[in-house]
């Protein structure tokens, strides 16, 4: 059986450790806080120029001027701060950021990702993704295994427009986690009632079975 949402979060929170400084997308990375392991405590970083992002506020707590990138309200952890997004950027690409949670349209064979448009549809902007990609020490993806059309997101090779290449370290996906290797792709582990031939079925690039 296929993870939920907030099972998948779980998988991917799994993967931080206590003290790090997180980078999170919009969608469903956004969900990862909730899920944290006991005695793990991350800060959380937003390239509009927080760093102490806290939970979603309740209705009531809502300020519509305390926003992250992804136009979400958003609380403050104590000890919070704000700054412009040239020193937020600054700390994107001076290495100072531990992971990114990143979702994905397409992620190759390479670990090539492609995550911010798609050609002949409207595009808000490019956001952060592109700087956070080659600057973050690790890029997670956490993504749907299939597209809503059934084909696959783990291809042999992006058709999409490019976000990186070659930057994308380790796949969380409803189904599956893939690890990129210079080998190749590695299946890692399957969710419960999945087998490793449902993966590689839906999985549009050759992967090892690890």
């Amino acid at each position: 059986m296929a993870l939920t949402r907030e099972q998948m979060a779980a998988r991917a929170a799994a993967e931080l450790s206590d003290g790090q400084y997180v980078n999170l997308g919009i969608g469903l990375p956004t969900l990862v806080p909730s899920f944290l392991p006991d005695g793990v405590q991350v800060t959380l970083h937003s390239e509009n120029g927080i760093l102490g992002v806290g939970p979603y506020p309740v209705e009531e707590d809502v300020d519509p001027d305390l926003i992250n990138a992804g136009k979400e309200t958003v609380t403050v952890r104590p000890g919070a701060s704000f700054f412009d997004s040239s020193l937020s950027f600054g700390m994107i690409r001076g290495g100072h950021i531990d992971v990114a949670i990143l979702g994905a349209m397409q992620v190759s064979v390479a670990g090539d990702l492609a995550n911010w448009m798609v050609p002949g549809k409207v595009v808000k902007g490019m956001g952060g993704a592109m700087d956070l990609v080659h600057g973050a020490k690790r890029v997670l993806v956490l993504m749907e295994h299939v597209a809503k059309d059934g084909s696959p997101k783990i291809v042999e090779s992006c058709t999409l427009p490019l976000t990186g290449k070659g930057v994308v370290e380790r796949i969380i996906t409803d189904l599956a986690v893939v690890d990129v290797t210079t080998d190749g792709l590695v299946l890692r582990e399957t969710a419960p009632g999945v087998t490793a031939d449902e993966v590689v079925e839906r999985t549009g690039a050759p992967l090892k079975v690890g």
